[in-house]
């Protein structure tokens, strides 16, 4: 039998400013922006075409959910103060980064990502085109079958000394918030060492698609990195430089459940500890703090396409 609209979980839309609505911001008119673009040879056409294909996917999927069924939108921008509720569905239209931005504000959620230009975009984690999203909740009524699935994405976890902490689904970085080297002790399986250096970034496996891989190719002895679903982090050293004072001996590693990574600030300022390359949302790593990284609890309940 069909759950009555009432016990639906509610459908929460995920969006971010498209390039066309931060131009209108700053210039206050599709004219002044078309002017301000092409006065440095640059057209907005481009701007207004990822605009139509973004506006057209949500467009899709909103004819398709009933009109009795709850939903709501929340613009990335807002992620912070919006509150979800438990049994929500997330729906996150828009580039893979947004997935990534989302998921440190959710508890378990389902989560679909709405790729609304595959020619564009990767689609790494919005792995679905605004056309399925039919398909989507109707699976979503039984949550059985072989046409969708969940995959448990990993995340990270920093713990500052304070308790204040940050959730990661690709990576944390830990380092000085400039190009200056960080100085640090780090630990890692009973082992400390004094480091300079460019800092550490600690990835899951949906993080070892980005940086991380770009990291470990650089180095021949960087091992296998983690599946997205696995309980294991890696961890890189960035540029350590060897002194009188200071070590690289400890460049790269894992992070399991039962070996977390403890690094201790040296800075006397500008240290910081960021999640997913989101620099403004970051916490202050100073001489005297500590944090400890490790693999969350929670993990990103990441609808995608099954084998049926």
């Amino acid at each position: 039998m069909k759950k009555t609209s009432r016990t639906e979980p509610r459908i929460v839309l995920v969006t971010r400013k498209t390039q066309l609505e931060l131009l209108l911001e700053r210039h206050g008119t599709l004219g002044q922006a078309r002017f301000y673009l092409s006065s440095r040879g640059k057209s907005i056409q481009g701007a207004e075409e990822a605009h139509e294909k973004l506006q057209g996917a949500v467009r899709m999927v909103l004819e398709v959910l009933p009109p009795d069924r709850k939903r709501t939108f929340v613009e990335r921008g807002l992620l912070d103060r919006f509150l979800f509720a438990p049994e929500d569905v997330v729906v996150v239209v828009g580039q893979d980064g947004l997935v990534a931005n989302t998921s440190k504000y959710l508890s378990g959620q389902i989560t679909a990502g709405i790729n609304p230009d595959p020619a564009a975009y990767d689609g790494v984690l919005c792995r679905h085109r605004p056309e399925s999203f039919g398909s989507i909740l109707g699976w979503l009524e039984t949550q059985q079958g072989q046409t969708f699935s969940v995959e448990k994405r990993a995340m990270a976890e920093a713990r500052r000394e304070d308790g204040q902490t940050l959730l990661a689904l690709n990576e944390v970085f830990i380092g000085h918030q400039s190009h200056q080297s960080a100085v640090y002790r780090l630990r890692s399986e009973g082992v400390e060492e004094r480091q300079s250096s460019s800092g550490v970034i600690c990835a899951t496996g949906t993080g070892g698609t980005g940086w991380a891989l770009s990291v470990s190719r650089l180095r021949e002895d960087a091992g296998q990195l983690p599946g997205p679903e696995e309980q294991r982090l890696a961890w890189f050293v960035r540029e350590p430089f060897p002194s009188v004072s200071t070590g690289t001996r400890l460049t790269q590693g894992s992070i399991s459940p039962e070996e977390p990574l403890l690094v201790l600030s040296e800075m006397a300022a500008g240290g910081v500890i960021f999640a997913d390359g989101i620099e403004a949302d970051r916490l202050e790593f100073l001489d005297g703090q500590s944090v400890t990284i490790q693999l969350s609890s929670r993990t990103l309940n990441l609808l995608v396409p099954g084998r049926g």
